[in-house]
């Protein structure tokens, strides 16, 4: 059985989680073919604060997180390795002078393209020691670099796959017992660094497994499974034993946080299960996402906080029509912004974005550049799946909303955050 796993930052987020991976797949009868791991614990955050110091040009600050950034790795590599660690230190040292390297050379260029080249790091720092782990503890492996492994094209930041170029470059992979890489990561045939989106490395999962033809994905969480809300937000949310990848692609796009929505495709199309199991609990029952569909049929809830509503209008009195949709819409996609909510009226088109200030701002100085333009922020955006009247009537008891948009599978609204509760109860 060829497997691919995918542990994320959670699962790695120091040296007591490193070792107890160590000590899960020394547990496991049969190891997997790759292992995608990606960046520790929050390091991907750290790398934005770090990005975003070094194109202000605030040279202390880049210091400061530049040095939080070492002392927080060679820490975990100490604890793990003690005083034998001493190329593991040297390695993830000589990565760091290469991020630092690259914020110099690179802080100039365009913010897309500066980021891709930076914030892989993180994946590369992770990995480098979680293999060297590994190899200490007698789990043999070779460490790989995805760059040069899953080659996309140069869109920054949301990077397509060259299918044909990776699956040649991943048969270079047969015959090893073990291969460790990194998620989220990739790069073109000229060398550059890309990124797949934002929680890309459950993508990166699919892909290996797409083109090695591997029997199974397994994604390693701290939960057991995937559950029909968040288990954190609603007392008595249910996990999803068993749904169908059609299921699994429309609960990734409401925006539910388990599983990356371009995770699932390369896997239908090779018909290869995708397994979320809990690194915390090896035996507790674990979700599958396959062509059957036993719980389908579940009502789901998906959160997402921090969101804006912005509402525009033509100045003119006119219709917002096509026309003046197609050039709102295409100004979102040249943000790179995702709207969890979209409805429009004869002279109002209503979105609800994610408040990502580095994207967002310049998006609505544009807008308002052109249009009369609304703006509400503090926003909480309530999606169902599969919802039914009472259903709805009982999550929105005593809290008005700004908007509604239904179909026959979705229904959505959006409240002010400070009306919406801390825990969620979802009726029987």
């Amino acid at each position: 059985m060829t497997t691919i796993f995918k542990f994320g930052g959670a699962s790695i987020k120091d040296a007591e989680a490193i070792r107890h991976l160590g000590e899960l797949l020394n547990r496991l009868e049969t190891r997997p073919r790759t292992i995608v791991i990606s960046a520790m614990g929050k390091t991907t955050n750290a790398l934005e604060a770090l990005l975003a110091a070094a194109r202000h040009g605030d040279e202390s600050d880049y210091r400061h997180q530049l040095e939080a950034l070492r002392r927080d790795h060679l820490a975990t590599v100490e604890s793990l390795f003690g005083a034998s660690g001493g190329s593991v230190a040297e390695r993830v040292e000589t990565l760091l002078e290469e991020l630092d390297e690259c914020h110099r050379q690179h802080r100039g260029d365009d913010r897309p393209h500066h980021y891709d080249q930076t914030i892989c790091y993180g994946e590369l720092l992770s990995t480098t020691i979680v293999s060297a782990w590994l190899n200490e503890i007698g789990v043999d492996n070779d460490w790989y670099d995805a760059r040069q492994l899953i080659v996309t094209d140069a869109n920054h930041q949301a990077a397509n796959v060259d299918w044909a170029k990776t699956s040649q470059r991943l048969k270079t992979l047969e015959g090893e017992p073990l291969v460790v890489t990194q998620g989220f990561i990739g790069g073109t045939a000229d060398g550059d660094s890309t990124t797949l989106g934002r929680e890309g490395s459950d993508f990166s999962a699919a892909i290996i497994a797409h083109c090695l033809g591997a029997s199974e994905v397994v994604i390693w969480k701290d939960v057991p499974g995937l559950f029909n809300a968040d288990p954190r937000r609603f007392d008595n949310a249910r996990q999803l034993m068993q749904i169908s990848y059609h299921e699994a692609i429309e609960l990734a796009w409401l925006g539910a946080k388990v599983i990356h929505p371009k995770t699932l495709a390369p896997l239908r199309e090779r018909q290869i299960p995708l397994k979320v199991r809990s690194f915390k609990a090896l035996d507790a029952p674990h979700s599958v996402i396959s062509a059957r569909g036993d719980d389908d049929a579940m009502p789901a809830c998906i959160l997402a906080e921090e969101q804006v509503l912005l509402e525009i209008q033509p100045r003119d009195f006119s219709f917002m029509d096509e026309a003046r949709q197609l050039d709102a819409l295409g100004r979102l996609v040249d943000a790179g912004l995702h709207a969890n909510l979209i409805d429009s009226s004869a002279m109002r088109l209503s979105l609800c974005l994610d408040a990502h200030p580095e994207r967002l701002e310049p998006l609505v100085e544009s807008l308002d550049a052109d249009y009369a333009l609304t703006r509400h922020d503090d926003l909480t955006l309530l999606s169902v799946r599969h919802p039914t009247q009472a259903l709805l009537d009982s999550l929105s008891k005593g809290r008005a909303h700004l908007v509604e948009r239904r179909n026959r599978e979705v229904a959505q609204r959006l409240f002010h955050s400070n009306d919406c509760p801390e825990t969620w109860h979802i009726p029987d």
